[in-house]
């Protein structure tokens, strides 16, 4: 078993505590059905998290594996597979390991020290976690490279599997040509993304005639730019207005923009998979996991230096400008 496809005709028992929705789980769970797998899923849509974990583990203690090939703990195993390993490692497991714990608690948003008792143990509890995989998914190569170095798992067990779009919301469509350039950014405004990078260029840029931002995160009103091109902040919008949104920009940040932490540097934006599903032209981080996907090459990409927001302000402006020849 050395990729997903390779998987076949097997019956699979599919945990994810994540709400059966969540676009990574529907890209799984169809990616094996074409298998010709028969797939049953053990996942919750309660809005409460814990009430989604306690109503998979009830489903998990009664489950009996003598009914299936092969399990698949398609979101977060850490919360899976601690307590329930034992009984699923009579058959082979497969992991979507999207997110290490110590990386994002220790180094993303620097909850916890990495070398104190907390720190020791999310490490551990990653490493534990990975070595029950037979087979572990991951998001990027540069994601899997770290992963496979930090917790000791054997490369050749793991793959990529990147992410995709809905193309049933976010998919190429006219809109109303605005009056002025407006660039698009929209995110759940965490460290990694390097919020404060774009703010600056924001600032950078906030007397230039013709350019419009819109903005659409939890941003908070202190962190709110004012002049007379920053004309609309959203905190949020449902999936389907947020693609028109997408829409009438023309242009659109992706990023990572955070220079200093590692894990920007190793993944590729969710929203970069949005923007260009809608054919949208892009900022991107210049970070070894977006040059997996995209080059300089390709029509409407951009790379700017990852925590650089002069250069980002001189890229934006530099964009504008070839717009209106």
């Amino acid at each position: 078993m050395k990729s997903l496809s390779d998987i076949k005709g097997k019956r699979i028992l599919f945990v994810a505590t994540k709400n059966s929705d969540y676009l990574r789980l529907v890209q799984e769970t169809e990616l094996l059905r074409r298998g010709g797998n028969t797939v049953t899923v053990i996942s919750s849509d309660k809005k409460s998290y814990l009430k989604r974990l306690l109503y998979v583990y009830r489903r998990l203690l009664r489950a009996d594996m003598k009914n299936y090939d092969m399990s698949f703990i398609g979101f977060a195993p850490q919360l899976v597979i601690p307590l329930f390993g034992r009984k699923l490692r009579k058959k082979p497991i497969v992991e979507d390991f999207f997110i290490s714990m110590y990386d994002t608690l220790c180094f993303d948003r620097k909850i916890f020290r990495r070398n104190g008792l907390i720190g020791h143990i999310l490490k551990l509890i990653d490493r534990r976690t990975l070595a029950a995989a037979d087979l572990a998914v991951c998001d990027t190569k540069a994601h899997g490279r770290y992963f496979c170095k930090e917790f000791g798992f054997p490369v050749e067990k793991m793959i990529v599997l990147y992410l995709e779009a809905d193309s049933s919301i976010y998919y190429p469509r006219e809109a109303p040509k605005n009056k002025d350039f407006t660039v698009l950014y929209f995110g759940s405004v965490l460290p990694l993304q390097g919020v404060s990078v774009i703010l600056k260029a924001i600032d950078l840029l906030k007397d230039e005639s013709g350019l419009r931002f819109v903005f659409v995160g939890p941003l908070g009103k202190k962190n709110k730019r004012t002049g007379e091109n920053i004309t609309e902040y959203i905190d949020w919008l449902p999936q389907e207005e947020l693609a028109e949104k997408i829409a009438g920009a023309d242009l659109c940040l992706a990023g990572h923009f955070d220079g200093s932490i590692m894990k920007a540097k190793r993944t590729i934006a969710g929203k970069t998979y949005i923007y260009r599903a809608m054919g949208k032209p892009v900022i991107l981080g210049d970070n070894p996991a977006n040059h997996e996907l995209y080059s300089e090459g390709d029509e409407g990409v951009y790379f700017c230096e990852m925590g650089n927001a002069q250069k980002l302000a001189e890229l934006i402006k530099e964009i504008k400008d070839k717009s209106e020849l």
